[in-house]
Formats: structure tokens, C-alpha cells, sequence
């Protein structure tokens, strides 16, 4: 959020609010107030789901159009990656007490309509964008691509794709590194895709 976004918001905070006691009303809710050695009045408020990103110094004009083309691409591929951790997590949730072959019996079924529904969208996808993908979802399930594949589905399978990433430039074992792309780090900051919800079993 901008600066002036943020003196807007609290100017009209301050224009709204009605000191009681330590207390001041906003909108018919009670929030607590207060008062710093400068004598400015000071909110204290929980925010929920605001995302502030501070403003970032790039060393060239290539590292910013960089950070833009990944913001782009991290933009496009964001749905496909909120859609794999929710999958992953529902599975992981599912498949909890299944002896193992109910469960490579449940993954295959899953991954049949999977691929139905995201095979096309995902064949288009450039090689960085498919890179971006990945690393959103390494880094969200803290374990390289290859060890994710290796535990849904097997070992071959994993090698299989490590060796077909290897020819896009990907490395599957590598997982995601902080750091290692700091214009990677600054634009996937600005991505949650995590999932927490409890899947309720009919």
C-alpha cells in the first residue's frame, strides 16, 4: 500500500473517531487508543487480509523489468498454484489412514482428472512462468518438486520428471532456496497461496 494510502486511511480514521475513556468508536466498533511522547493519537487496531508491500530499490533498469515480467507471470500462474496446494492439501488429508495401495489407487484417479482439467492450460505455459509455478508451491510446501512427486506417486515417476525439467532448466531436486533469486523472493512475498481449511468428508 502506498503512503498516501496509508495517511488516508488514518486521517479518516481520526475524522471518524470519538475518544472514550482510552477508547475511541469507529463505525459502531470500540478500538483502543494511545498516545506517544509526541502526543499523536495512535489506533490499535487488528487488520485483517491487507497486504503491505514497502516499496523496492532495483540496482538496474533490467533488475525492474525483471520484477515486473515475474510479477507478470507470477499474476498468471497464482490460480494453478493455489489450485496444486489445495489439492495437496486435501489429498494429504484424505489419504491420512489409507493403506498405501488405496492410496496410489485414490492419486491416480486424482491425477486422471487433474490432467483432464489442467493439461491444456499448463502445456502453455513459458518456461519462466512454469519455473515461477514451481518455486510458488516449493516454497509454500517447504519440499523440492521431486521429493513431492516421489511421495504421491513413486521414485521412477520423480526421476522421470527431474530428467524432463533438467530440459526446461529446472532443477526438481532443488526445491526453493531464499535468496537465491532475490527478484523471485521480493515478487512471491507478494503471493499467499497457502490453504489451512479442514476438508469435511461426507
Amino acid at each position: 500500500m502506498k503512503n498516501w494510502m496509508i495517511i488516508a486511511l488514518l486521517v479518516f480514521i481520526a475524522a471518524g473517531a470519538r475518544a472514550q475513556d482510552g477508547f475511541t468508536v469507529v463505525n459502531g466498533q470500540h478500538f483502543p487508543y494511545t498516545i506517544d511522547e509526541c502526543g499523536d493519537t495512535l489506533i490499535l487496531a487488528s487488520l485483517e487480509g491487507v497486504s503491505v508491500s514497502s516499496l523496492r530499490t532495483f540496482e538496474s533498469d533490467e533488475e525492474y523489468k525483471r520484477y515486473r515480467r515475474y510479477r507478470m507471470y507470477a499474476i498468471k500462474v497464482y490460480p494453478y498454484a493455489k489450485d496444486a496446494i489445495r489439492i495437496f492439501r486435501e489429498t494429504e488429508y484424505v489419504t491420512n489412514n489409507m493403506r498405501n495401495k488405496q492410496r496410489r489407487k485414490y492419486i491416480k484417479q486424482l491425477q486422471k482428472e487433474m490432467k483432464d482439467e489442467f493439461a491444456d492450460p499448463l502445456k502453455n505455459l513459458s518456461k519462466t512462468q512454469g519455473k515461477i509455478l514451481i518455486k510458488m508451491i516449493e516454497r509454500e510446501l517447504d519440499t523440492p518438486l521431486h521429493f513431492l512427486i516421489k511421495d504421491l506417486r513413486n521414485g521412477l515417476t520423480a526421476t522421470y520428471w527431474s530428467t524432463m525439467g533438467k530440459l526446461f532448466g529446472h532443477q526438481l531436486k532443488d526445491g526453493y532456496v531464499r535468496g537465491e533469486d532475490k527478484i523471485l523472493d521480493a515478487v512471491l512475498d507478494d503471493f499467499n497461496v497457502s490453504y489451512d481449511k479442514e476438508v469435511k468428508l461426507d
